[in-house]
C-alpha cells in the first residue's frame, strides 16, 4: 500500500533544493535498523502540466536534451519528528538527500523556457532493506504522494500585487517581526534576469534573497522591511523585449509606484533609510532607480550591474555623487563584464568626489559557506557571475585597493555598512 510523504527545502547559495524527505512511520523507528540503504529515492522534476522536464544535460550542450529524472543519493537516516528534525522518539523516518550544484535532481527550480520557475517534484520513496519499530518488523513500504513541504528558510514572506493599473508588478516582502512602535528601515532587493515572471516566490528564493530575513541580519537593522518586486520579463527591457545597450528600463514608473505603495501600507518604514540593491538585471536596475529618483534612497548596493558607464552623462553621474555606494562584482564574471559596467562608473565617482562609495571585486566566487565541493573534492568554484553569493552572506569588507572599509576606525562589512546609512 502506497504511503505519503514530506519534504523539506531549504534556500541554498545556488538556490532552492528540496534536501530531505520525511516518512512517517506510525511508530518509533530503532535508529540501530536506519542506513542510508534501508530506502531508495527516485524522484520525476515535471512541468505545470504534470509531464516530465527536458532539460539540457549540461550547459556546454543545450540542445542535447534528456527527461529530469532519476535516483537521488540518500547520505543519512534517522528517526525524526513530522518536519524532519532528530528525534529518538519520533514516529517518522528523515532522508538526508544530496543536494547542490552536482546533484541538481533536488533543485526545485528550472528555467525550461528561460526564466526560472518552480517545478513539480513527484517521489517514489522504496524500501531496500528491513527496518524494525518499537511495534515490529517493517518490510516493503512505498511512500509516493506529497503530504506537504517545510521551507522555513522563507517563513514570514508573503506575495502581494501592486495596484498601479498601467504596470502591476507582483512582489514579496518581509515584515519586521519585532514589538514595539519604532521606525524601521527598508531594504528593496531587485532580481537577475532569470527570476522574472508571475511568481514572486521566485524573486527572493531563486537566489537567497532570504538571508535578508534572517535573524542575523534582522539584528543588524534593528528589524528590518524587505520588499523583493518582480517584474513580468527583464529589468533591461526597454520596451523592445530585447537585452540592449540603451540603458533604459520600461519598468522605472511601475517600480517607483509599487515602493511608494508598499511604503504607504506600512508607516512604520523610516522614510530616511530606504535602500536598494540587486544583481545583474537587478543591479542595473539598481543603478537605473538611484540615477532617476538621486533623492529618493538612503543608500544603493548594486551586484554584479549590469548599465553599461557609457549610457551615464556627466550630469546624470554627479546627481548621485552624494549618495553612499557600495558596488560588489567579480572579476572573471563572463555575463557581465565589469570593464564596461562598474569599474568605470566606480572610478567616474571617486572622481567626481563621493564620499561614501566602496567596491568589494573579488578575483572568482567560491562556495565557503555550504560545504558543496567540485568533482575533484575541492571547495566548488561558481561562475564569475554569482557575486550576489558573497553579498547575500555578508562577506563584502574589502574596498576596491583591497583595504578593509571602515566606518569611525571600525571595520565594517557591507551589510553593517548598509546599516549605518541614512539621509
Amino acid at each position: 500500500m502506497s504511503k505519503g510523504y514530506y519534504t523539506h527545502v531549504r534556500i541554498t547559495d545556488y538556490g532552492p533544493y528540496v534536501t530531505q524527505v520525511i516518512l512517517p512511520m506510525g511508530s518509533p523507528v530503532k535508529a540501530e535498523s536506519l542506513t542510508p540503504r534501508t530506502f531508495s529515492v527516485f524522484v520525476e522534476r515535471l512541468d505545470e502540466l504534470g509531464e516530465p522536464l527536458l532539460l539540457p544535460k549540461s550547459w556546454m550542450a543545450l540542445d542535447d536534451k534528456e527527461e529530469s529524472k532519476g535516483y537521488v543519493q540518500v547520505v543519512k537516516a534517522y528517526p525524526s519528528d513530522r518536519e524532519g528534525n532528530p528525534d529518538a522518539a519520533g514516529c517518522c523516518v528523515a532522508l538526508d538527500m544530496a543536494y547542490g550544484p552536482l546533484a541538481q535532481l533536488s533543485s526545485c527550480i528550472s528555467a525550461p523556457a528561460g526564466l526560472n520557475v518552480y517545478v513539480k517534484m513527484r517521489y517514489t520513496v522504496t524500501q531496500t532493506a528491513a527496518l524494525e519499530t518499537e511495534k515490529d518488523a517493517v518490510s516493503g513500504l512505498v511512500y509516493d504522494y506529497p503530504l506537504g513541504t517545510y521551507t522555513p528558510d522563507s517563513a514570514g514572506w508573503i506575495n502581494a500585487v501592486s495596484s498601479y493599473a498601467p504596470q502591476p508588478l507582483g512582489y514579496g516582502y518581509y515584515v519586521p517581526q519585532t514589538a514595539g512602535a519604532e521606525m524601521h528601515p527598508l531594504i528593496i532587493w531587485l532580481h537577475g534576469a532569470g527570476e522574472g515572471g508571475v511568481d514572486p516566490t521566485v524573486a527572493y528564493t531563486g537566489n537567497k534573497v532570504v538571508a535578508l530575513s534572517s535573524p542575523k541580519v534582522q539584528a543588524l537593522f534593528g528589524g528590518a522591511y524587505v520588499l523583493a518586486p518582480q517584474t513580468p520579463t527583464f529589468w533591461m527591457n526597454d520596451g523592445s523585449g530585447q537585452y540592449g545597450n540603451s540603458g533604459k528600463s520600461m519598468y522605472v514608473e511601475a517600480l517607483k509606484a509599487c515602493i511608494d505603495e508598499f511604503v504607504a501600507k506600512n508607516p512604520a518604514i523610516d522614510e530616511n533609510r530606504i535602500y536598494i540593491g540587486g544583481d545583474s538585471n537587478g543591479g542595473f536596475m539598481t543603478m537605473r532607480m538611484v540615477l532617476d529618483y538621486p533623492d529618493f534612497f538612503a543608500a544603493a548596493f548594486p551586484v554584479c550591474e549590469a548599465l553599461y558607464d557609457d549610457t551615464i552623462s556627466d550630469g546624470a553621474l554627479q546627481k548621485i555623487a552624494h549618495l553612499p555606494i557600495w558596488f560588489t562584482h567579480a572579476k572573471n564574471d563572463p555575463v557581465v563584464k565589469p570593464e564596461s559596467t562598474v569599474v568605470p562608473t566606480y572610478q567616474r565617482l571617486v572622481a567626481a568626489g563621493n564620499p561614501n562609495v566602496h567596491f568589494t571585486f573579488w578575483d572568482n566566487i567560491k562556495d565557503i559557506h555550504e560545504g558543496f565541493k567540485d568533482a575533484q573534492g575541492e571547495p566548488f568554484e561558481y561562475i564569475g557571475h554569482f557575486a550576489w553569493i558573497p553579498l547575500l552572506n555578508d562577506d563584502c569588507r574589502l574596498d576596491y585597493d583591497g583595504s578593509p572599509v571602515t566606518v569611525d576606525g571600525k571595520e565594517v562589512s557591507l551589510l553593517e555598512w548598509l546599516a549605518m546609512q541614512k539621509k
